[in-house]
């Protein structure tokens, strides 16, 4: 602590300690930024040196074909996004549906349990590209009145009824880990079953599982994509179609890319999320 002004102040050899450790990060930095560096061209070296690689760039990465696909690709993609975020709000109610009724409790509540865990357990075991088949081209194929047609809405469904399961067993996993401690508290203040559910279990829970809840929804972006097996247009689909034109496999590549574009800010968050709560770095719970 300074004597003049009061103030605490470093000592020499905290001083000397900081200088250090910045001098090894940027250390680490420079060596990690070169070795990149050296990777990359030879990378580049390699691949660019191989007798097929001029074929392979105007075929896959030709600058000007992907430009001119570009708006078409983007406006497909702007469904995916709506079929993700619809699609996702959806899973979340029903996931957690189904997670509060394979965990209700008594003799009386056994029809709904056995009904979640077999929920689960088929729709786990389906392909989601099946189920995509069965709902796409099966339910409109049976004309049945009242029901909707579009392809979109069936494939669309297809996704909640196959993610609802894992998001389902990944609540359930969160509600089971709260102690039953916290609810015998909360009934001895007063509260109901409801009551305890709602304002303390399913809180702390919702907290915990929050990573792998991020990651399936990472994994829901990607696989909104499988739509386009129904014909709707959308970034596949119109990448597809761009491609037809020439022959030219840029389009998806672009797809590829903005697909990319999308999931990387979300798996960015993910970990964030995850290295606040604890789940990586130094292997501790999350308390």
């Amino acid at each position: 602590m300074s004597e003049a002004t009061g103030e605490w102040q470093p000592s020499a050899l905290q001083l000397e300690r900081t200088a250090y450790r910045r001098g090894r990060a940027r250390r680490s930095t420079a060596i990690a930024g070169i070795s990149s560096l050296v990777l990359l061209a030879l990378v580049v070296i390699g691949v660019g040196s191989t007798p097929g690689w001029p074929r392979v760039r105007e075929t896959f990465f030709n600058f000007h074909r992907g430009w001119e696909a570009l708006p078409v690709v983007a406006q497909g993609l702007w469904l995916n996004v709506r079929v993700m975020l619809i699609c996702a709000v959806l899973i979340v109610i029903f996931g957690l549906t189904l997670a509060i009724m394979r965990t209700l409790r008594g003799p009386i509540f056994f029809p709904l349990r056995v009904f979640a865990a077999a929920y689960t357990d088929v729709f786990r075991g389906l392909p989601l590209l099946l189920v995509i088949f069965l709902l796409g081209f099966g339910v409109p194929a049976l004309q049945l009145r009242g029901l909707p047609n579009q392809a979109v809405i069936w494939g669309g469904a297809a996704l909640v009824l196959t993610y609802s399961s894992y998001v389902a067993e990944v609540f359930r996993a969160g509600i089971e880990s709260i102690h039953p401690s916290q609810r015998a508290a909360a009934r001895s203040l007063g509260l109901s079953y409801r009551q305890t559910l709602r304002f303390v279990v399913l809180p702390q829970a919702v907290r915990r599982v929050m990573p792998p809840l991020l990651n399936d929804f990472v994994s829901l972006q990607k696989d909104s994509g499988l739509i386009a097996v129904l014909g709707v247009i959308d970034a596949i689909r119109a990448a597809q179609l761009e491609t037809a034109e020439d022959f030219n496999f840029t389009p998806y590549v672009v797809a590829g890319l903005l697909f990319v574009a999308l999931t990387i800010p979300l798996t960015r968050l993910t970990d964030w999320v995850a290295r606040r709560q604890g789940w990586y770095g130094g292997g501790g719970g999350v308390v």
